[in-house]
């Protein structure tokens, strides 16, 4: 398994066919604040890939554009909703269509609040992954080893825990429903940008 750095933009063809596991790492919580710095991705087979955006990047990334942008390549996320919204903000393109393994898990899971990438990993697939470097610093001059193997890892197992939450999404009858969360999902992130990450709207308040 192999981890492949790159900066500002993807190589052509780098990928296969079929769905694309997809996070970013940004310098912190609040989107038009706290810049996009990396995005990975996984086509689900060996390897994984690194985008590095540098301070001042004009974000082209060609490219990389098209696969995010593809309406025929699944996206595979874990809590889409953030993902979503720093793609939009700083790529300017709509990251869809999308499977969001969070969703998914509420929806299927109802017997944990546990809802985690960790510990989704740990009860679906039987694996282990670190999350020391959520909070480290995704804008300096160069990555650590463990900084991009901690990025690689958010990507490296969506594909195999998306089979298995198909199977449980259809299984417990709530496929249609959760189809009908991830079509929202680019909403909900243009509804965060706009000011309203926090509040209902569908509320009586």
């Amino acid at each position: 398994m192999a981890v492949h750095f790159h900066e500002e933009d993807l190589p052509e063809g780098v990928f296969g066919p079929g769905p694309i596991a997809v996070d970013t790492e940004t310098m912190g919580l609040i989107t038009a604040r706290d810049r996009l710095c990396v995005v990975q991705l996984s086509d689900g087979g060996s390897d994984e890939h690194l985008v590095r955006f540098a301070p001042g990047s004009d974000y082209a990334a060609p490219n990389l554009k098209a696969v995010l942008a593809d309406p025929l390549r699944l996206k595979l996320f874990h809590f889409a909703r953030f993902d979503l919204a720093a793609i939009e903000h700083y790529l300017g393109v709509t990251a869809t269509p999308v499977f969001c393994t969070k969703i998914a898990s509420k929806l299927t899971r109802t017997y944990t609040d546990r809802h985690g990438l960790k510990d989704l990993v740990r009860e679906l697939l039987g694996k282990e992954i670190s999350k020391q470097q959520q909070s480290s610093d995704w804008g300096g001059a160069d990555l650590s080893d463990a900084q991009r193997d901690y990025a690689a890892s958010d990507v490296r197992y969506l594909h195999a825990m998306h089979a298995i939450l198909v199977e449980r999404l259809e299984r417990e009858g709530r496929t249609a429903m959760a189809q009908a969360c991830f079509e929202f999902l680019p909403t909900r992130a243009r509804l965060d940008l706009a000011g309203w990450p926090d509040r209902d709207i569908f509320s009586h308040d």
